[in-house]
C-alpha cells in the first residue's frame, strides 16, 4: 500500500465535500495548541465556519489568526497480510489547509455564508431570523496552502 499525493482541485474539493466535520487547529501566542471539531461550508477556495461571538477560540484568534484545518474521510482498516501487524494501515483521504481567519460582519454576506454552511449538510432552503444572523460569528479562511493525500492506496499490479 502506498500514499498518493493529489493536486487536482476537483479531487481536493470532492474530499472536502464528503466530510461531515473539519478539525481546526490554532495556537495561542505562548504556543499552546487548541483544536476544535467544527461544522463547515466550502466554496471557491474559502472555508466558512461559525461560532458564538466570544469564547476561547475567538480570544486565541484575536492574538494569532493563523489556522490549520484538516478534513479526513473514507476510513477503512486494510492490511497486506492478516497475521502481520505492521502491514495494517488505515486507508483514507485527507486535505490539510492553512490560512488566516477573517470575520464577515456584513448582514447579507453572513446570510449567504449561512446558506453555504447549510448546503454542506442539506439540500433544503433555510430562513434566518435577524437576531440569529446578527449574533453569529462568521469565520472566513482563504486556503493559502493545501495538501491532499490518499493513504493506503493499493499498488497497481
Amino acid at each position: 500500500m502506498k500514499t498518493l499525493i493529489h493536486e487536482d482541485k476537483e479531487f481536493i474539493e470532492a474530499v472536502i465535500a464528503k466530510c461531515e466535520v473539519c478539525y481546526l487547529g490554532m495556537a495561542d501566542t505562548d504556543g499552546t495548541p487548541y483544536v476544535l471539531p467544527m461544522n463547515f461550508g466550502y466554496k471557491d477556495g474559502i472555508i466558512y465556519l461559525h461560532s458564538a461571538q466570544e469564547g476561547r477560540s475567538i480570544s486565541i484568534l484575536e492574538r494569532n489568526p493563523k489556522v490549520c484545518i484538516t478534513f479526513s474521510t473514507d476510513h477503512d482498516l486494510v492490511f497486506q497480510h492478516p497475521e502481520v501487524a505492521c502491514s495494517y494501515r488505515m486507508r483514507s483521504k485527507s486535505v490539510i489547509a492553512w490560512g488566516k481567519v477573517e470575520y464577515e460582519e456584513d448582514f447579507d454576506k453572513k446570510t449567504d455564508v449561512l446558506n453555504i454552511l447549510m448546503a454542506q449538510y442539506s439540500d433544503k432552503e433555510f430562513q434566518y431570523s435577524d437576531p440569529a444572523v446578527r449574533n453569529v460569528k462568521i469565520w472566513k479562511i482563504e486556503m493559502e496552502e493545501v495538501t491532499c493525500k490518499e493513504f493506503g492506496a493499493p499498488h497497481k499490479k
